[in-house]
């Protein structure tokens, strides 16, 4: 039989001849058989150990029916919301409404709902009462066990008994999600998988939960945000697959949340298995009338070159997600799939990207993780490079020398971001020569995220004067090529630990850069995230120290807006914050200034009539009083 695209209605599974599908999987997104998006993964994973996989894209989740078009599954039911978790896709940080989603057919909002995980978990359960359900993506990963919603404002419970679902399969998925069907295919109760790695489940008693360490209730986590820090740092402390221990959050006496340790990382052969699976590597043809979906376009000529990442940025959820241990493709792999871009009719010639959460990570940050783990509360890089580091690119120069070697490609982006302090780490400066010379287009988008020592602290980014010395060796770098080739710099507002000093110490430095980003982004405090813990709880949950917080929404406005001090519509705020700052002296015509100071209504009125007066008084005209010059107009309309 041909190729071809999975199911994504019941007259494509009776095409196939099927008379049951062994799971229905139900997704927030389009259906875009791409390895990019992780429903392509799971269901591709699990059409290559022999089970037959059903789509239900985006159903309306107002109409119970819309997830019985294959009629009951054979071993259950599987939810993702999409690529994204549903409220950070629906709302911007200041809680607006966002106008698209790039991963609907044409761009359209309003496809999938609020919380999608939880809406289509009850959605199923309203008619298949004791059918498995196993939910997974980024919404239910990073809301495994109880988390800060910052849409509500509120603590809130484990999504896996929000959602109505059996177990949760965290992570990436690839050996959890087969694991669970091979078990249920032997016949053994959803109820009873209680014992896998990558998985959360609840229980109603601990009989069978050995070697468990025991976190607080939920009746605790709400009481006492310090008790919740603690918790969640424990949880952040024991996210490695060979050192994280097994972790039961109790919500009653007889009702337990039980996460065990994550799946071991993949090595390189089984990383290539995945990629290496027969992906159509596109939308479904169905969503072409419906104006095609916009996510495929940058990722479809982009490599997917590793997973994972020891950068430890506190805002970033990788973590909890991915991990902390690096895993990545061979170089065969990536050239055999670059070499399949060639063979496109709409390839250009230009990879977009060859990356993956950090372009410049091929390998684990030291030899000792894939025996021991990574170090619990110690980071690769912060405060500063480990003294086992590992910091060398040979191997990332070597792919993407083979992959401009290629006949067909004529550019090799890097677009998915650069660690610079591990760039600097490595002491042989090949790489750096050929990013410049090579893999960018004038600029280079890298994430310093602020300057305030203070608040990089709070981030877990390197100190500022790294980022200083990075842009030293690239400009330098970029002199000795003769190429004309510039920095954008990625700067954050309003993350915890920043006043409006920080603020301001921000300002000045896009002063003295004669930079003014189009874009500025306020922190946004998704789930599982230690810069989350630390905007709900006021604690730095390593530390248990206080923490300012920004909140307040004008605060907020006022922090973005010093930022972007240039634009007159900011004027007000800037002023206002400089005002609360002490920083007066930055209002006024010296060269340092951001603004100037702004005249008030009166004596611009008072200046406008001067200024009339004296033009008519040049032109030789007479200044006819206001009231005899309506009288004349008037009498002229009679007229």
């Amino acid at each position: 039989m041909e190729h071809n695209f999975l199911p994504l209605c019941r007259a494509d599974m009776v095409q196939r001849g099927w008379k049951q599908v062994d799971f229905v999987y139900v997704i927030g997104d389009a259906y875009v058989d791409h390895p990019s998006f992780g429903h392509a993964i799971i269901s591709r994973i699990l059409e290559a150990h022999g089970y037959k996989v059903g789509i239900i894209s985006q159903p309306d989740w107002k109409d119970d029916s819309s997830v019985t078009i294959y009629g009951e599954p054979r071993l259950g039911f599987l939810i993702s919301a999409g690529n994204m978790d549903s409220m950070v896709n629906h709302y911007t940080v200041s809680k607006k409404r966002r106008k698209s989603d790039a991963y609907t057919p044409g761009g359209i909002m309003g496809k999938r709902p609020d919380y999608a995980v939880t809406v289509y978990g009850n959605l199923i359960r309203r008619t298949y009462k004791k059918t498995p359900i196993i939910i997974g993506g980024i919404e239910a990963s990073l809301r495994r066990l109880a988390h800060y919603d910052y849409w509500s404002d509120k603590l809130k419970r484990s999504v896996l008994l929000d959602s109505g679902a059996d177990i949760i399969s965290y992570g990436m998925g690839e050996r959890s999600i087969v694991e669970i069907a091979d078990a249920l295919n032997a016949g053994i109760a959803v109820e009873d998988l209680t014992y896998l790695d990558g998985t959360v489940v609840k229980v109603k008693s601990l009989e069978s939960v050995y070697d468990a360490e025991i976190l607080p209730s939920f009746e605790e986590l709400k009481a006492d945000k310090s008790v919740y820090a603690k918790s969640f740092y424990k949880q952040y402390c024991n996210t490695d697959p060979f050192s994280g221990k097994r972790l039961v959050e109790p919500y009653s006496e007889h009702l337990y949340v039980v996460q065990n340790p994550p799946s071991r990382p993949l090595d390189q052969m089984e990383m290539d298995d995945v990629y290496d699976l027969p992906y159509m590597r596109t939308y479904h043809p169905s969503y072409e009338s419906l104006g095609k979906v916009p996510a495929i376009e940058e990722v479809k000529f982009s490599l997917i070159s590793n997973r994972g990442c020891f950068g430890g940025c506190n805002f970033c959820a990788l973590t909890f997600h991915q991990g902390r241990i690096v895993q990545t493709r061979s170089e065969e792999s990536l050239v055999r799939e670059a070499e399949s871009f060639t063979k496109e009719k709409d390839f250009k010639g230009y990879i977009h990207d060859v990356g993956g959460p950090t372009a410049n990570f091929r390998h684990p940050s030291c030899e000792k993780q894939l025996k021991y783990g990574v170090c619990k509360e110690k980071q690769c890089l912060f405060p500063k490079p480990c003294s086992n580091l590992r910091a060398d690119h040979r191997e990332y120069v070597s792919l993407l020398r083979r992959l401009r070697a290629i006949p067909g490609v004529k550019k090799v982006f890097i677009r998915s971001g650069i660690r610079f302090d591990y760039l600097l780490a490595d002491k042989d400066q090949t790489f750096l020569r050929e990013l410049c010379a090579y893999h960018i287009s004038g600029q280079l988008k890298v994430a310093p995220e602020h300057v305030s020592d203070a608040v990089l602290e709070k981030m877990g980014k390197p100190s500022n004067r790294i980022y200083e010395e990075f842009t030293g060796k690239f400009m330098r770098m970029n002199e000795k090529l003769g190429m004309d080739q510039y920095l954008i710099p990625y700067l954050m507002s309003s993350h915890p630990g920043s006043t409006l000093k920080e603020a301001v110490e921000l300002a000045e430095y896009c002063r003295d850069m004669g930079y003014m980003p189009e874009q500025v982004q306020d922190f946004y405090p998704t789930p599982s995230t230690i810069s989350t813990c630390m905007y709900y709880t006021g604690l730095d949950p390593r530390t248990m120290t206080p923490v300012y917080v920004p909140k307040n929404p004008h605060e907020k406005a006022m922090q973005r807006a010093l930022i972007q001090y240039r634009n007159p519509a900011n004027y007000d705020l800037v002023k206002e914050a400089l005002m609360l700052a002490g920083r007066t002296d930055l209002i006024g015509f010296d060269k340092k200034c951001l603004i100037r100071p702004r005249k008030l209504k009166k004596e611009k009125a008072y200046e406008r009539e001067k200024t009339a007066i004296k033009k008519k008084a040049a032109s030789g005209k007479k200044n006819i009083p206001a009231a005899k010059r309506n009288q004349r107009s008037g009498g002229r309309r009679q007229k």
